[in-house]
């Protein structure tokens, strides 16, 4: 697919599964690239997830999903040590979601 093509796929992929039914209509076409990520790695399948990264640079989308995603906590922990895991390669999946987690909880309080 070409890269063009990839966000208005994830969006229509996004709105298929329901994951805009907090957005207004005319808002969707304006979803920030970090929220695109979490919707797509909370919502979508696995090939979707992919295309993030023909998307995005790979720091990206790891920082919006540390941010987005990990930052939710033990929600989506289990789902969070997979991706640690399968996209980003970290060696101990369990500490570092946790980790990561409680760096973001202490940027909020610290804010």
């Amino acid at each position: 697919m070409k890269q063009e093509a990839i966000k208005p796929h994830l969006i229509g992929q996004l709105k298929k599964v329901n994951a805009f039914w907090s957005y207004s209509q005319d808002s969707i076409k304006d979803v920030p690239d970090d929220i695109l990520v979490e919707l797509v790695m909370l919502h979508l399948d696995l090939d979707d997830i992919d295309m993030l990264f023909q998307l995005y640079p790979f720091p990206f989308v790891k920082k919006a999903w540390i941010e987005n995603v990990v930052a939710q906590g033990e929600r989506y922990y289990v789902l969070n040590r997979f991706f640690a895991w399968f996209y980003f390669g970290i060696k101990k999946p369990g500490a570092y979601v946790k980790a990561m987690a409680t760096r973001e909880l202490n940027k909020k309080l610290a804010a």
